[in-house]
């Protein structure tokens, strides 16, 4: 039997393009409202912050491909920071710390697939328990305190930049080109969307059904546990509070770029849009001293009207 591919729809097509001159359009009206907006700090701190953002965005996606959620994202960021930072303040170098923080990561996004395959869990279940454990480990690691000292070569990084760009939204660049790939030009990416499409059909045609879902879940909280090494690096510390809310603009990055809730549709650039189009609104208010729980009541409404235009689609399809 064939696995088939979903195609995309003229309303995902006419969603993508409409984000992009959405965007477009928030930049001016910014840069005419307020001239803080297009001042080169402002610029490269909305780049840093929507670049992270956006690299737990395009790891969510791949597990709502296969109508998963993954809730303990910002946990994982919180959690990757004080393991990051404890193993630098214990005698290993930058470069072991970073790749030993991943594995922790990809540990985790492998028990959240053996959670949900072997023991029968629901994502949403499993990964929520993981999300309250995660913090608390993290709090007992650090005492309820911060972890600080670490090496000025790594935190460096984040302030960095190459050809004028920050080397945090660099980053973004080289998750999202092998992301890329793995999604839209490899049989493990048709093999996720078909899941999402009709778990049983995917598995009759000889799909690895448990074998993909832990690939999804452990791209996820390998990426979290990247964004978490970052975020270390970006404010020299490592918290385990810190990334508190992120699972939710990961979600909603992902799904305001037009992935589906209900599975099998999705795209690697469509978070990257919807993180920056988050980004832009929080950073744009903050400029013109909107009230915080407005920026929740934008950020709410336009995820009801994404989510709308994604019924329509799922109707149709």
């Amino acid at each position: 039997m064939t696995v088939v591919v979903p195609r995309p729809s003229r309303l995902g097509l006419i969603l993508s393009l409409t984000l992009v001159g959405l965007l477009i359009a928030m930049w001016i009206a910014l840069s005419l409202s307020t001239p803080s907006f297009l001042t080169e700090n402002n610029l490269t701190n909305l780049m840093r912050q929507g670049a992270m953002i956006a690299i737990i965005a395009v790891g969510q996606t791949f597990v709502i491909i296969t109508s998963g959620i993954d809730l303990s994202v910002g946990a994982v960021v919180g959690f990757s920071s004080v393991i990051v930072a404890w193993l630098m303040t214990h005698g290993f170098t930058i470069l072991p710390a970073i790749l030993l923080t991943l594995c922790v990561g990809a540990a985790i996004g492998a028990f959240h697939g053996f959670g949900i395959t072997t023991l029968g869990l629901p994502p949403f279940i499993m990964t929520l328990a993981t999300l309250t454990a995660l913090r608390g480990i993290g709090l007992l690691i650090t005492n309820g305190a911060t972890i600080s000292g670490l090496p000025d070569a790594f935190t460096n990084f984040s302030r960095g930049a190459f050809l004028g760009i920050p080397l945090l939204f660099w980053m973004v660049v080289v998750v999202a080109t092998p992301a890329y790939v793995l999604l839209q030009h490899s049989r493990w990416g048709r093999y996720l969307y078909a899941i999402g499409s009709n778990r049983e059909a995917a598995r009759l045609s000889g799909v690895n059904v448990r074998a993909m879902i832990y690939l999804a879940y452990m791209i996820s909280a390998t990426l979290a546990a990247f964004v978490g090494v970052l975020l270390a690096a970006r404010i020299g510390i490592g918290n385990a509070t810190q990334g508190q809310g992120w699972e939710l603009q990961a979600i909603a990055s992902s799904v305001i770029g037009g992935t589906s809730l209900f599975g099998a549709v999705g795209s690697v650039q469509g978070p990257l849009l919807g993180s920056f189009i988050l980004t832009t609104i929080n950073n744009g208010a903050n400029l013109l001293n909107v009230n915080r729980f407005w920026q929740d009541v934008i950020t709410g409404g336009l995820i009801i009207v994404i989510v709308y235009f994604d019924q329509l689609r799922s109707r149709k399809r």
